[in-house]
């Protein structure tokens, strides 16, 4: 599109030269330059981008884990390590709050739309701040106040609400699929995640597909913007996974993200540690960015300095650009 664009003009200002024999040689030479001067910017940010790749791989070496790691940045730049599925976890429940926005907005219903939970909604041994305010049940509840639970606190039993009220897991992978968004996979609830180990494999992402994802909520009109705005504001409020790509930033960077983690085998490897954000710089511009660990050997504490090891690298890299 640039050597087109680059093409238009120069044949606008030396239409005079039409005529000569000399014009089709200087045409040759003006393209040839061009090429060799999107060549020499790519090959810069190909240099950076290596610098970077050797930065991480430090961080990474030796690590008892796999780890997948996008970023989107600048003019769509995406930048990947270690491609590949990794499971979700909790952060599936970023592509279910975008399901559920779209569907309040498609049926022209407010944020403050109540829902009946029951005490049979509010499942024993899984983690939900809910259920451990309203024990029994047998309450209203705002889409808005469940969404904050959702994705601010990570509440499985709220996730799950969630999903029964908009027709399930199937409704979410549509969403994603018709965002055009391939990579990325929601089939499972977290009740089902808990029948097993095994299970909490089953709802999958590349981090390219979640970066992507995350990137076009921010720049794209999905739904309106009172839901958009109120999605932002509990990302940013989110309170879990402080120690994941939050603690790689300085303190006053304005970041929103949705964590996940899952349980250990009883060989100890942890499925999935997650972190998916998105982060402002000083200038107002934002990157996406997210770090997938999937059968870790390493406890908890080290999975995320890794994730935090990284977020430095990344920020630094960028904001120094």
């Amino acid at each position: 599109l640039l050597l087109r664009y680059l093409k238009k003009i120069f044949y606008n200002s030396v239409a005079e030269l039409r005529s000569y024999k000399y014009y089709r040689i200087i045409m040759k030479y003006f393209i040839v330059g061009v090429l060799i001067a999107c060549f020499a910017v790519t090959e810069a940010f190909s240099k950076e981008e290596r610098e970077l790749k050797m930065r991480i791989a430090s961080v990474l070496k030796e690590r008892k884990a796999t780890v997948g790691i996008a970023v989107l940045y600048g003019d769509n730049r995406l930048f990947e390590v270690n491609r590949g599925d990794y499971p979700m976890m909790s952060v599936c429940k970023f592509p279910l709050a975008l399901a559920v926005l779209d569907y309040l907005h498609k049926n022209n219903l407010s944020l403050d739309t109540e829902i009946f939970i029951r005490e049979s909604d509010l499942l024993p041994d899984t983690y939900s701040p809910l259920r451990d305010r309203h024990p029994q049940g047998n309450i209203k509840m705002s889409i808005r106040e469940l969404l904050s639970y959702t994705v601010s606190l990570s509440d499985n039993n709220a996730c799950d609400i969630l999903f029964g009220y908009i027709g399930g897991t199937k409704v979410v992978d549509d969403y994603i699929k018709r965002l055009g968004i391939s990579g990325m996979s929601v089939v499972a609830t977290e009740a089902v995640m808990h029948e097993s180990f095994e299970k909490q494999y089953c709802n999958t992402a590349t981090p390219s597909s979640a970066v992507l994802l995350l990137d076009k909520f921010l720049k794209e009109d999905l739904f309106r913007d009172e839901y958009g705005n109120y999605l932002r504001k509990i990302m940013i409020e989110t309170s879990t996974g402080n120690d994941k790509i939050k603690a790689g930033l300085p303190e006053r960077v304005v970041m929103g993200h949705k964590t996940g983690s899952s349980d250990r085998n009883v060989e100890g490897v942890k499925a999935g540690d997650n972190d998916l954000a998105f982060v402002q710089l000083p200038d107002g511009q934002c990157y996406c960015i997210a770090v997938f660990i999937r059968d870790s050997k390493e406890d908890d504490k080290t999975n995320a300095a890794i994730i935090a090891s990284v977020s430095k690298v990344v920020y630094d890299y960028i904001a120094k650009k």
